[in-house]
């Protein structure tokens, strides 16, 4: 038998050729024969299962939603816009889509769990959840009493539900709770009790905002025992102390800190 290599170039050419469109009509071939295989109606998605949470949704509502947009198979959905579709659906946070063979479709959710109202412009209020995430939702869906409000660049959400859950221990003596926090553009932090004072907190890091916030819980009770009457607002931003403003006077008392 002749050795290729002693083959004349037009006879190696000719084999080449041939042996290209063989293999390119096999592949054709196999395409062909995959998308025969995968529209066949044996692997149209015959149920889809939803695991979870599914209490803020019913799953007749999530499927009216979400499987309209789903198209394809098992071989042929977009899983990313699969995943979509669900988050779309109010009160998602997080959706993983899974293929089971050879046509289940398992849906495996995550909700939004509010922690907060945030407060919008025009009254367009949201939530928030409890990863600091803005969202939208019908608030009269809300099961929570009492969610306090948030207000801010959406960007500060996360710092908002940080402060907010640092500043709870810290206000336990006063007996109150805040009601609202917000934090100005020029990151000056205000506090609103669930008693209607307001506690203007004042701008620097974390730690030292509520450093003095919690030496202002220590000392607000004596201050206000002397004057035998409650306070409304209170100001922070001192050096040395702070300034209380008493129910039913317009004038505010200066309380030096290291003197109580």
């Amino acid at each position: 038998m002749a050795n290729a290599a002693n083959l004349p170039p037009d006879v190696r050419m000719m084999n080449a050729t041939a042996l290209a469109i063989v293999v390119l009509a096999g592949g054709v071939l196999l395409a062909a024969g995959a998308a025969w295989i995968a529209r066949q109606p044996m692997f149209a998605f015959r149920s889809i299962r939803l695991e979870g949470e599914v209490t803020r949704n019913s799953v007749a509502t999530l499927r009216a939603n979400a499987t309209p947009r789903l198209a394809g198979n098992f071989f042929t959905l977009d899983l990313a816009s699969a995943r979509r579709a669900f988050e779309s659906v109010p009160w998602v946070r997080h959706v993983v889509v899974q293929r089971v063979w050879p046509n289940k479709l398992v849906i495996r959710m995550e909700e939004h769990h509010p922690v907060a109202v945030w407060k919008g412009d025009e009254g367009n209020d949201r939530l928030v959840n409890s990863f600091g995430e803005v969202f939208e939702a019908n608030l009269g869906d809300v099961d929570e009493d009492n969610l306090p409000e948030f207000a801010g660049g959406d960007a500060a959400a996360p710092a908002l539900l940080a402060m907010y859950r640092r500043l709870l221990p810290v206000l336990k003596p006063l007996d109150a709770a805040p009601a609202r926090l917000e934090l100005s553009d020029r990151g000056s932090w205000q506090l609103e009790l669930d008693t209607g004072a307001v506690v203007e907190m004042g701008r620097g890091s974390e730690d030292e905002v509520l450093a003095r916030t919690a030496r202002f819980v220590r000392t607000v009770t004596q201050v206000a025992a002397r004057q035998r009457r409650g306070w409304d607002h209170a100001d922070l931003r001192h050096a040395d102390g702070y300034a209380l403003r008493f129910k039913g006077s317009a004038a505010t008392a200066a309380a030096s800190e290291p003197n109580l």
